[in-house]
């Protein structure tokens, strides 16, 4: 970008050139070689098409899922979040063995073992997260949840979510339990053959959250 001196002042442009004014100053630029019609239908744009697609659908997905645990979220404090989460829903994406590139979901990683690995493994700011000893299974009604040995809570937050990474829309869930410890742990099963469900777990101990994280919901065996 140059600036120029000149008695008659130009506007739009010329050849290669673009003239416009800027901050009260006559500016002119070359134009910029990028063509929406080629980057559409051009060959040489695929592998740039195929990864802006991808990134706006992790992008859109990361931010559907954070929409439903958005207050237990901000308990973190750590204002770059969404972006460690956003990064977290592409490497997700691309265990999708089953789908072409630039089609790759989410959805899709998340049904994979080490899709949902990652997604438990994902460190709320400085909250613990959770071993694998924490779980949910399914029974007829209610899920029952599996914990460790001297659960070190006297709260649980339960959040069930059922989303669509096609839509980007969740229905979900919030169940608050009281811990009464030896006794098990139960709440209502919200979803009935919903396919891709996901669970985010709180621990609270007098008031302070210490514990945040998605744990892995396991199926009866058939």
């Amino acid at each position: 970008m140059a600036t120029y001196e000149s008695l008659i002042k130009i506007n739009g442009s010329v050849g290669d050139l673009v003239f416009y004014s800027l901050n009260g100053k006559n500016v002119v630029r070359k134009k910029s070689g990028f063509n929406k019609t080629a980057f559409k239908k051009s060959p040489t744009y695929e592998k740039v098409r195929q990864n802006s697609s991808e990134f706006g659908h992790c992008s859109k997905a990361g931010k559907m899922i954070r929409s439903c645990i958005e207050n237990y979220i901000k308990e973190t404090g750590e204002p770059l979040l969404y972006q460690r989460f956003a990064k977290l829903m592409t490497a997700i994406k691309d265990f999708d063995a089953v789908s072409e590139k630039g089609k790759r979901t989410v959805h899709n990683g998340l049904l994979t073992e080490r899709g949902m690995t990652f997604l438990k493994e994902f460190k709320f700011g400085n909250k613990k997260n959770f071993s694998s000893d924490f779980f949910v299974f399914e029974e007829k009604e209610d899920m029952v949840l599996n914990v460790a040995d001297n659960l070190p809570a006297d709260e649980i937050v339960i959040i069930t979510i059922h989303p669509d990474l096609e839509i980007y829309s969740a229905e979900y869930f919030e169940d608050q339990l009281l811990v009464k410890q030896d006794a098990e742990i139960r709440f209502r099963r919200h979803f009935q053959d919903a396919g891709l469900l996901l669970c985010f777990l709180v621990l609270r101990s007098k008031g302070e959250t210490t514990h945040m994280g998605f744990i892995e919901i396991k199926k009866p065996a058939d």
